[in-house]
């Protein structure tokens, strides 16, 4: 099929593909020893993605509506579609109770019949470990197996005197206390809170990578460290305390730990239960054996078991800093009592201001690495002794490290939402990945809140987010959500409350989505195989806990064209060595540059590691370290890591001398990224060479064996045009499709400076990947193809704004002139317009607002609007117009079709150049009404209307067609001059708008289904000269029918948005009542009032036909 060229000013090359959205289980690695084994398994898995390669899906079962013809039907219509496996989770979310118990027995037997179902179907399974989203409980966790914090009471006495008298004992909670030790301390040492913010220190609460504070003052005194008594002994278990006083005033401090509280959640009530210890192999096992151990027990052995992955989903349970043998793993990693540091847990100064704060940074780093080791390295541990792999998203409300966690599971995942991005969660995921030598980076895919869920979101309207996300790192999506269907008698049926893109077989495209699927599939083939290629990593840092901040949080902050990796601590002391002047890893992944964090703190281990590296011919990049943060080993490892700094930095300073050779090695502090880059001779991976219109490229690049792979990908919903060149020389760059599987040479490309540089048009939102990996040899090949003639360049396509508003309709008191903001998304190419408050704030709270703009395209003059939480497309018939010319390659061979006349000069390697004279260009021939315009039976509309032009359904006088959702057809008969099918012609099928997919018979051939700008076919050899038969099938969304039955009294009770119970007939698998609704759905997301969505063919419809020469 003859797709959408590239353009730069005259050249026009072959479209870029469609969104880049994938999961999979299994990962193909391309072999650099075999590299033409590995390049034919490269081509075959691109053509045909194993099942590994797949997209999978969130699958929740909400509240005990669960049944087993609808698991059956579920995951026949998961696999039917193309995905490779689902996400069990067993949540709550307002729904109302079903009839199974989460727990009981016949929930158990179902899981079991859907762990049997997916194996037949040849899916994998994964389950959260725990009901609800967050994270590991239930009511069999016991309060001495749930997650645990300090808590103490004081007393002051004088002596000398003998004491004897119970201590109050701590707030408790859930009945549960226990003692850790009692101190007593002279009173006058001390004066008040002196520590600043030591919730936060004494990870109460989150601070990520926090040295230590030396830089605040601290009131009143110390606690001597010898003056620190430890009378735990003479307390009796009743909290008695037996004691002779010393004179003077004592502060008696009776230190114990209680369950924190946390609840996993939004768990089904009787699944609800205490939050298991994060910091204790033995709190984990209490909540495995309450749900995992039941599911396992019943499905029988791991062998061919579908059932083959656990998931942590993001943490949000909230802080702990105990456990019951802290103070013994704490004495193994530190090497020192704590007991006599207990004070400054509560704000007490012990020993001095420094002893302190470093004895506050072991506490956290202590609190973190068992955080890892004990609650996710564990359940690994339990996974893998299960026959399965884990998966976590590391990140949330706790006192851990995010890296840390993700490469203590086996698959790092993380989220990304429509309507407000990415966020860093998905870098971090692939870090996280990348620096443990795994190859699946997971991600919660398309989440959404209300606002931009209820059914919304389309394949080509999320593209754009999702190609992004891949380009972080990401290389399975697994989708955000599948909410399971237990009734097969109603549409769109149940929901997941208001969160979500709703993604189950009950959508009113999910057999067109099979297109998207495949698309993903082939994207996360060529993403997962390989190693990921970056130049810099960025060490975050020894303390804990620890995040990682996004790109423009990076110091020094990373110019465009390069990428990178986080990595945490004990990547760098384990995992990092030196080979040709690059920091490698053991599973070959290596960067040119080490970025050590922007502190003065270093720990002597850690100091030995850089020396180490810089030795063997690192490049490092950090300030010089002037004492450890810890405790351990005080005061001699402050010297150890001052003359290990004085050998590798010297005089290094950071101001005057800002670079010092050391070894084969070279230690960087003080200058920015742009300039240590320039000294290193590090050109860009990616640079745009120049560029027309839209948002930068986003890109990622893949080394697979001998090949390099790059994913690059246009981020405006606008056409992109642009010669780009790519760090790679010696070789030819190909273009690999993932929406079609085509594989072929780039038409247009030369080398300067140790770079390829290729020329291309993206279309909106669209993508490619472009793959080096045959020698270029001496074969001739185009450099340069332009036009000279009338109209020579690219049609502009750029509305101008004349004025828009955002707000009530008909209320100019609340509504908003947001005219420039839309001209400043224009002029960076965003001809999708969002009316949300997201964008343009919000003037009108509580109602439903409008978003209009007017507005100037090609001379004429236009107004549109678009009611909230909808978006508006400036560029009605589609945002793409027709390129000047395509090329077309066939092997060594490129043909040119040319849609205008004119000269045409080619340019060849050789420096040859050609001229092709077109004298005609494109012939059109517009398929105008009427047109004949079927709908299915049971849904609303009238079985057949006929239309004189082409118009969005919403706009017809029949309320059926109004609100008609789903697919209906259109028909038509057109004739065709036989001059526009002869031979040596391109004949093309543009189908203008299309809201929001369509799929195209002509004269009985079923082409593929079309899901994106522009919505065009090839149709060389198919359309004929005199009369040609069409149809097409348009395929709309949700929401127009379901607020068409929000005109109709309402017929059961609702709870807020919530659907206050299940109708007796919908658990009955009865017809519905025959009251002129249509749909049902377990929440309410419109109302009678809420706007329709432009649907249907909106054309205009066009058959193109063009000259096809050679031009090579």
């Amino acid at each position: 099929m003859r797709t959408e060229p590239f353009l730069l000013g005259g050249i026009a090359m072959r479209q870029f593909g469609r969104v880049a959205a994938a999961f999979a289980a299994v990962v193909f690695v391309a072999s650099a020893m075999m590299p033409a084994a590995a390049s034919d398994s490269l081509e075959k898995g691109f053509a045909s993605p194993p099942n590994s390669a797949k997209p999978q899906t969130w699958w929740h079962w909400m509240n005990g509506n669960i049944s087993r013809q609808g698991i059956t039907a579920d995951l026949e219509a998961m696999k039917q579609i193309g995905l490779g496996g689902a996400q069990i989770f067993n949540v709550d979310c307002g729904i109302p109770a079903g009839p199974v118990k989460v727990g009981s027995d016949e929930w158990v037997g179902l899981m079991d019949f859907a762990i049997k179902e997916a194996s037949r179907l040849g899916l994998e399974l994964c389950m959260h470990n725990t009901a609800g989203w967050s994270s590991s409980g239930g009511p069999w966790v016991k309060p001495e197996f749930a997650m645990q914090e300090l808590a103490w009471t004081d007393r002051t006495v004088k002596g000398p005197v003998r004491f004897s008298d119970t201590l109050r004992q701590p707030d408790s909670r859930e009945g549960f206390y226990r003692d850790v030790a009692v101190l007593a301390f002279r009173s006058e040492s001390v004066n008040g809170d002196q520590i600043s913010d030591v919730r936060g220190k004494a990870a109460y609460d989150r601070r990520d990578r926090m040295d230590p504070d030396l830089s605040t003052p601290v009131p009143g005194g110390a606690i001597p460290l010898d003056g620190v008594i430890d009378i735990t002994e003479k307390m009796a278990s009743d909290g008695r305390l037996t004691w002779n006083v010393p004179d003077g005033e004592w502060t008696i401090l009776r230190v114990g730990y209680t369950p924190t509280g946390a609840i996993n959640c939004p768990a089904p009530p009787e699944a609800r239960g205490l939050e298991c210890d994060k910091l204790s192999k033995e709190g984990l096992d209490a909540a495995w054996a309450g749900m995992m151990a039941k599911v396992l027990a019943a499905a029988g052995p791991s062998e061919g078991r579908s059932l083959n992955n656990v998931l942590i989903d993001s943490y949000e349970r909230g802080y702990q800093n105990w456990t019951a043998r802290f103070a013994e793993k704490f004495r193994e990693r530190c090497g020192y009592d704590i007991t006599p540091y207990l004070p400054v847990i509560t704000g007490r100064v012990v020993g001095s201001p420094e002893i302190s704060e470093r004895f506050l940074w072991d506490f956290r780093r202590t609190v973190a690495d068992l955080w890892a080791t004990e609650y996710v390295g564990h359940m690994t541990e339990l996974a893998h002794a299960n026959g399965m792999v884990s998966s976590i998203e590391p990140y949330g409300n706790g006192a851990f490290g995010d890296l840390q966690c993700g490469g203590a599971a086996d698959i790092a995942m993380g989220e990304f939402w429509v309507g407000s991005g990415g966020g860093d969660h998905t870098k971090l995921a692939a870090s996280a990945m990348h620096t443990n030598g795994r190859q699946i980076v997971g991600a919660e895919s398309f989440t959404a809140t209300e606002q931009h869920a209820k059914w919304l979101a389309d394949p080509y309207s999320i593209k754009a987010l999702g190609d992004r996300i891949y380009c972080d790192g990401v290389n399975r999506f697994i989708m955000h959500r599948y909410a399971h269907q237990p009734w097969m008698n109603v549409e769109p049926g149940m929901t997941m409350g208001p969160w979500g893109t709703n993604f189950e077989r009950t959508i009113t495209w999910w057999n067109q989505g099979k297109a998207w699927v495949s698309y993903l599939s082939r994207c996360q083939f060529l993403l997962q195989s390989g190693l990921f290629a970056a130049d810099v990593c960025y060490c975050m840092g020894e303390s804990g806990p620890s995040d990682m901040p996004g790109r423009g949080g990076l110091h020094p902050v990373l110019p465009a064209g390069y990428d990178y990796d986080g990595c945490e601590a004990s990547i760098v002391l384990n995992r990092m060595s030196v080979r040709d002047g690059r920091i490698v890893l053991p599973d070959g992944m290596s960067y040119r540059i080490l970025v050590l964090p922007d502190s003065r703190f270093m720990t002597p281990k850690m100091a030995a590691k850089v020396e180490e590296l810089v030795k063997a011919g690192a490049v490092v990049v950090g300030p010089k370290p002037d004492k450890s943060p810890s405790l351990a080993g005080y005061p001699d490892c402050d010297e150890q890591v001052r003359q290990i700094a004085d050998r590798v930095w010297g005089k290094c300073d950071g101001k005057t001398i800002k670079q010092m050779r050391y070894g084969r090695g070279l230690v960087i502090w003080g200058m920015d990224m742009p300039a240590i880059l320039a000294q290193l001779n590090l050109r860009p991976d990616v640079a745009a060479v120049g560029a027309r219109g839209g948002k930068p490229l986003a890109w990622i690049h893949r080394k697979v064996g001998d090949a390099d792979a790059y994913f690059v990908c246009n981020q405006s919903y606008a056409p992109l045009f642009g010669q780009w060149a790519f760090r790679q020389s010696g070789r030819v760059p190909e273009l690999w499709h993932p929406d079609t599987g085509k594989i072929e040479r780039a038409p247009v490309y030369w080398e300067t400076g140790g770079t390829t540089v290729v020329p291309y048009r993206f279309d909106p939102a669209g993508s490619v990947f472009v793959v080096f990996r045959k020698p270029a040899g001496k074969a001739n090949h185009l450099v340069s193809v332009a036009r000279t003639g009338s109209g020579a360049g690219d049609a502009a396509r750029t509305p101008k704004i004349v004025k828009a508003t955002y707000g009530a309709p008909g209320d100019p008191a609340h509504t908003a002139d947001v005219t420039g903001k839309v001209a400043e998304m224009v002029a960076n190419s965003d001809l999708i317009i969002p009316a949300t408050n997201d964008a343009f704030g919000d003037p009108a709270p509580q109602i439903v607002k409008q978003l209009v703009v007017e507005y100037v395209l090609n001379g004429k003059t236009q107004t549109a609007a678009v009611p909230e939480n909808g978006q508006l497309d400036l560029i009605v018939g589609g945002a793409t117009a027709m390129p000047e010319f395509e090329l077309v390659p066939d092997g060594d061979r490129v043909d040119l079709v040319a849609w205008k006349s004119g000269e045409y000069a080619l340019t060849t390697a050789d420096g040859k150049t050609r001229r092709l004279r077109v004298k005609t260009g494109a012939a059109t021939r517009e398929i105008a009404g009427p047109w004949a315009l079927n709908f299915p039976a049971g849904w609303g509309a009238p079985g057949h209307v006929t239309l004189d032009k082409l118009i969005s359904w919403t706009d017809h006088p029949d309320s059926g067609v109004r609100y008609f959702s789903g697919t209906a057809r259109y028909s038509n008969d057109f004739e065709l001059a036989k001059s526009m099918v002869a031979p040596g012609r391109a004949v093309v099928l543009d189908l203008g708008k299309v809201k929001n997919f369509a799929q195209v018979t002509l004269n009985g051939k079923r082409l593929d289904v079309l899901w994106k700008e522009p919505f065009r076919v090839d149709v060389t050899g198919l359309a004929r000269a005199g009369r040609n038969h069409i149809e097409i099938e348009v395929t709309n969304l949700w929401p127009n029918r379901v607020i068409g039955d929000m005109q109709k009294p309402d017929d059961y009770k609702w709870r807020g948005n919530a659907i206050a119970e299940i109708p007796q007939w919908v658990t009955d698998g009865a017809k519905r009542p025959d009251d002129g609704r249509y749909t049902f759905a377990t929440w309410r997301c419109f109302d009678k009032d809420s706007p329709l969505i432009e649907s249907g063919l909106l054309g205009p419809v066009v058959v193109r036909s063009a000259e096809n020469v050679r031009a090579l």
